[in-house]
């Protein structure tokens, strides 16, 4: 199925080939005794239809990988209890499937019973798992806990969550412009001018009467001094130089062409989970309660030491904690698993239980409950998950969980609000409370939470209709059509998602998120690097050629000039392979 339907959404890969002007092109060089510039010219174009074919070959593997993460099968409920297999594609709107723990949903649909937490982090991009219960929505490719699910289908396998993300990353791909630098559009009309000016320049003085010798030098005299060598070179050692330098500091840079699209860049939006956060669970607060007795190194060496054997990020969170400050876990005897509620477990002869302050404080009525609900309230405005940890029943404290803020994103926000004009908008599927904080702290006033991936394409589509070259910065499954509508897609690499590091334009490797307004810095010198040389390609190739026509040119001079205004041209580029160029970038 996956590879049906990536073939369905890319096509044949293209084979490499020549438009007409550029062989005709190169044959009158040829003709003309410019036998090099017509297979340097050659070169190019080969050169990019094979990276084109390489580069739709490797996005065929990565949607092949996304369609990978729906389940082949699922296991369907008949009315009497009975179960089968079948291929998810047989699976129609109202049919039952079970989910057991550990696997993936097969379907979007919604619980009809049962409790889990689900990761739909690939959907969502939320960095905890999700607790469902009966009634609450999921989606295709999550994957499921330690809890058992039924759940109703909602939708066809053809209009799941997945099958439309794929169809958002065509649909972006097909109707974003293609680009080429600018300097080709120029290079390929240049080139067929400068063969019919050359023929002009000799054919016109014979007509006239001119001798045969002498009209041939001067158009070869010609045809060398008004050679676009330097005009490409004018544009290609600079954004290759500016390439080179950013991939030294970790950034992947995958064409010219993107380099040359950083530096139009005039609005940002940024994804939360993995992008301005670290996509980790950790704890931020340890809160014991007022009677309880516990000191926090105490109740966490409780909670992690309960949680220890459980599989659930939030006790991974804990336990990480507890080994951070040093501390020594008793054994937990007894554990127990509850999905949707939390674990139990027998510490040191204290039954201790860790989890949801809803779930376990449910019809609990003395003071210490009460407070222990106040404390979980002022946890969860602040966009932190809240979990309770009970001592023999009793409430004892409360712990916060967060995913912890990259350290350099509030630098970063603040170099790109003055890098564009403007701050950057965050866009996330995660909730809105915690988007609202983490925004707060970083300084984007611009919030859009609970987004799903075509809300964010949507968002994307609005900034550009407002007319704004909009860059998108992301890593997961779920951020992959936004960052193929984007005018320039950035992922971030070390967590991205194969789709999103194929889909995005250059990829943060290290994700050192300060090496975004970096780059965007860097192509802008590389931009005014470009003018430089072709105003010196320029007034090299009209003086010449003034010079040959008006005048009378050495052949020997007017190959000195030619080489000489490209190897000039050539290195001013080469000035950004410096390491003080992307210090002044980051600067």
């Amino acid at each position: 199925m996956a590879d049906s339907a990536a073939a369905e959404f890319l096509g044949p890969v293209p084979e490499p080939v020549f438009e007409g002007e550029v062989v005709a092109a190169a044959h009158g060089l040829q003709q003309l005794g410019q036998v090099m510039d017509g297979a340097l010219l050659i070169v190019i174009f080969a050169t990019s239809g094979a990276l084109e074919a390489l580069a739709t070959a490797r996005t065929a593997d990565s949607v092949r990988g996304l369609l990978d993460l729906a389940p082949a099968t699922a296991t369907r409920v008949d009315a009497d209890g009975g179960e089968e297999s079948v291929a998810v594609e047989e699976l129609t709107v109202g049919d039952t499937i079970l989910v057991r723990p550990g696997e993936c949903v097969g379907a979007d649909g919604r619980v009809l019973d049962g409790a889990s937490d689900v990761d739909q982090a690939t959907i969502t991009g939320e960095p905890l798992p999700v607790a469902k219960a009966k009634g609450d929505e999921v989606f295709t490719g999550a994957l499921n806990g330690t809890g058992a699910l039924r759940i109703k289908v909602e939708r066809d396998a053809s209009d799941t969550v997945i099958a439309r993300i794929v169809r958002m990353v065509e649909e972006a791909s097909e109707t974003k412009a293609p680009t080429q630098l600018f300097i080709e559009k120029v290079e390929q009309r240049y080139s067929l001018g400068m063969v019919a000016a050359t023929l002009a320049v000799f054919l016109l003085p014979l007509a006239f009467g001119a001798a045969l010798t002498g009209s041939l030098l001067r158009a070869m005299t010609f045809m060398i001094v008004a050679s676009p060598c330097a005009v490409v070179l004018a544009t290609m050692p600079p954004l290759l130089s500016a390439i080179a330098n950013s991939g030294r500091h970790g950034v992947l840079v995958k064409s010219a062409v993107v380099m040359e699209r950083l530096g139009e860049v005039d609005a940002v939006a940024l994804d939360k989970t993995g992008t301005l956060t670290e996509g980790t669970p950790r704890v931020t607060d340890v809160r014991p309660l007022a009677g309880a007795g516990l000191k926090e190194d105490e109740l966490l060496t409780l909670a992690a030491a309960a949680e220890h054997p459980s599989e659930h990020p939030l006790a991974w969170a804990v336990v990480d904690a507890a080994r951070e400050r040093g501390l020594d876990l008793p054994v937990a005897e007894d554990f127990g698993s509850t999905p949707g509620i939390g674990v139990t477990a027998t510490v040191d002869g204290r039954k201790i239980a860790v989890g949801s302050p809803a779930r376990l404080l449910h019809g609990a009525e003395d003071p210490r409950s009460a407070w222990a609900a106040v404390v979980a309230g002022e946890l969860e405005d602040g966009g932190r998950t809240a979990v309770l940890v009970t001592v023999d029943g009793t409430p004892a404290g409360l712990l916060g969980i967060a995913d912890r803020l990259r350290g350099d994103a509030a630098t970063t926000v603040s170099a790109l609000t003055t890098l564009t004009g403007t701050a950057p908008l965050l866009l996330t599927g995660d909730n809105p409370r915690a988007a609202a904080r983490l925004a707060a702290e970083v300084g984007i006033e611009d919030v859009r939470a609970g987004l799903l991936p075509q809300h964010k394409v949507g968002a994307v589509k609005e900034l550009e209709g407002a007319g704004r070259k909009v860059m998108v910065v992301g890593d997961g499954v779920n951020d992959a059509p936004a960052l193929a509508a984007a005018h320039t897609g950035v992922a971030m690499g070390r967590a991205g998602s194969d789709l999103a590091l194929e889909t995005a334009d250059a990829v943060i490797v290290r994700d050192e998120l300060a090496t975004v307004p970096a780059v965007i810095s860097l192509s802008r010198r590389a931009r005014k690097l470009v003018v430089q040389n072709l105003v010196i390609a320029g007034v090299f190739i009209a003086g010449l050629v003034v010079w040959d026509l008006a005048g009378s040119l050495p052949l020997p001079l007017g190959v000195a000039g030619h080489e000489g205004s490209t190897v000039i041209v050539g290195l001013n580029g080469l000035r950004l392979l410096r390491e003080a160029a992307w210090r002044r970038a980051a600067e």
